[in-house]
């Protein structure tokens, strides 16, 4: 991996802060897994949720598999930070620019595991349980889903994640060997 050829590449995206990380640092909890099932709407509705995406043991043993990371996040502003509606239609820009982000780590590695924001939205429905997910190559299964505490990450990384009170950073995790 060139990680200067990386690292160019990246100017040309509107990424705020990023990290190569490896792969021991990240922290993976049941506890926040936990938070999916109790507090997200999407828990069971969606391939990019638990449990379609596995335990927390099998996910993590999915991660150890890469020889290496990537973090990063973007920000938007919005009126209101409590308005999810508002917040939540700036999340597929962030998708967008992971695509990029993939796209540019594809010709460099020969495995990736991306993820990222929240629960997919690429379909209005997800064919979730009864079919095979129909873009496997834009779903993105969320950070939280594999039970990474991403904030702990950030912290170890010097990434912020508070950066306002009315500003959505958004993060996505690269896995590539």
């Amino acid at each position: 991996m060139n990680q200067e050829k990386i690292e160019e590449g990246l100017t040309q995206f509107p990424v705020c802060e990023y990290a190569f990380i490896n792969i021991a640092d990240i922290t993976f909890l049941d506890q926040v897994r936990y938070i999916c099932k109790t507090e997200c709407p999407q828990y069971g509705k969606s391939w990019s949720c638990p449990p379609a995406v596995g335990t927390v043991e099998e996910c993590k043993k999915r991660c150890s598999q890469y020889t290496g990371g990537f973090i990063f996040t973007t920000i938007a502003e919005v009126n209101d930070i409590a308005n999810m509606e508002e917040t939540l239609a700036t999340r597929m820009e962030h998708e967008k620019i992971t695509r990029q982000v993939r796209d540019l780590f594809a010709e460099q590695t020969e495995a990736m595991q991306v993820l990222s924001t929240e629960s997919c939205a690429i379909c209005k429905k997800c064919a979730y349980p009864d079919a095979p997910c129909r873009h496997p190559e834009k779903m993105f299964p969320c950070i939280e889903s594999y039970g990474i505490l991403v904030t702990d990450l950030a912290e170890k990384y010097g990434i912020s994640f508070m950066n306002g009170a009315n500003v959505v950073t958004w993060f996505s995790l690269l896995l590539y060997r």
